[in-house]
């Protein structure tokens, strides 16, 4: 059995969203190992020096053109070229067109039906029309939460077994006698106390509003970092300091490599994720593991990821969201608390069987073509 995976999200130097989750299962994957299956994985440009090295049942593709890769590169070189795979499964929301072989896909969340005016009019009209392509398509439809899996099915009329939820896992544990404490104010110019903000410069992710938050809370002697690289429409984030009077206690950081974070979230107060819409919302995950309380939205799939151990905020009433900051300021029992079910609450999510489960229903759709 030949598995084909579209492996150019996993491709890239800065992995954040689709891209990592599609480089989590291509490691696990190769760890894998089966007897019974080889993996091929199409790319645009040569695999990067850490993904798995080809191997007897694991090896990589190099198909071109690059533009409009999906739509005609793909297609044509899996007709064209063998060995043909049996299942074809792409991480996106893209599957490729008029391919000959059966396809699979991954709907992180449908945040664009929700919440069209948070995207860039070019983005809106792909997101919509390639999605609905690829999901009346496709075989299976995997997403990451209950709360994507119903948006899916109803949005797009999908039968309920067409659509597979499996829960993404979450990185190894950083050692944390391997960090450097002094790290934080060397490297990053962090001095004191501070409340966190881990995720992508975007509108959806609700930013302006915890900033807005912050600059409610009267304890002058605490800032607020915000780690992310620029997404889309994020002026108004970087403006909002100024807006709201909080220049001097607000820090961007940018984009911040993994090894870093596990230092980031335990230093902090508390880490805060207002959002108003999730697919899943991994940082939160991220969070509890490096014992950091949260605070984040009571909607979409979030609840489903923090279950009992975090703080819950109504991410359209800023006083909520201000009102709880202080409340974790304040309070180090309740952090305490939430940092112990945190740690519970982490247990029930990892790649190993976030690969096993995806990996079990590619194999079902390619026995049954």
């Amino acid at each position: 059995m030949i598995i084909g995976i579209d492996g150019n999200e996993a491709n890239v130097e800065k992995k954040v969203g689709i891209g990592e989750y599609a480089f989590e299962l291509l490691q696990q994957f190769e760890k894998l190992s089966l007897a019974n299956v080889q993996f091929l994985i199409y790319l645009k440009s040569p695999p990067r020096s850490e993904l798995p090295k080809e191997r007897e049942g694991w090896g990589y593709k190099i198909v071109g053109p690059s533009k409009f890769w999906t739509q005609f590169g793909l297609p044509i070189y899996l007709y064209t070229h063998g060995p043909r795979p049996s299942v074809f499964f792409t991480p996106t929301h893209y599957a490729p067109r008029f391919s000959p072989v059966p396809t699979v896909v991954s709907v992180m969340d449908l945040s664009y039906i929700h919440f069209p005016q948070l995207f860039k009019s070019s983005d809106l009209y792909q997101l919509r029309n390639w999605t609905a392509y690829s999901v009346r398509k496709a075989k299976k439809v995997f997403t990451i939460s209950n709360a994507s899996k119903d948006d899916i099915i109803k949005i797009y009329q999908t039968p309920v077994e067409k659509v597979v939820v499996t829960y993404p896992g979450i990185k190894r544990k950083t050692p944390m006698e391997k960090q450097n404490p002094q790290l934080l104010e060397e490297k990053y110019g962090i001095i004191g106390e501070y409340v966190l903000f881990v995720g992508t410069l975007q509108p959806r992710k609700n930013i302006t509003s915890l900033i807005e938050a912050f600059s409610k809370i009267k304890k002058k002697d605490i800032s607020l970092v915000i780690v992310g690289k620029k997404g889309w429409l994020f002026e108004e984030i970087l403006e909002a300091p100024k807006k709201f009077n909080v220049e001097e206690t607000v820090k961007f950081l940018d984009f911040v490599p993994d090894e870093d974070l596990p230092l980031l979230y335990k230093g902090a107060i508390c880490f805060v994720l207002p959002s108003l819409y999730e697919g899943f919302g991994l940082p939160v995950l991220e969070a509890m593991q490096y014992e950091c309380p949260v605070i984040t939205s009571n909607i979409s799939s979030l609840p489903e990821v923090g279950g009992d151990a975090a703080l819950y905020v109504d991410p359209k009433n800023v006083e909520d969201i201000a009102e709880k900051i202080a409340m974790l300021i304040e309070d180090k029992k309740l952090r305490s608390q939430l940092i112990k079910k945190g740690k519970e609450q982490v247990k029930n999510f990892s790649w190993e069987k976030t690969a096993k489960e995806t990996l079990a229903v590619l194999e079902e759709v390619a026995k049954g073509n």
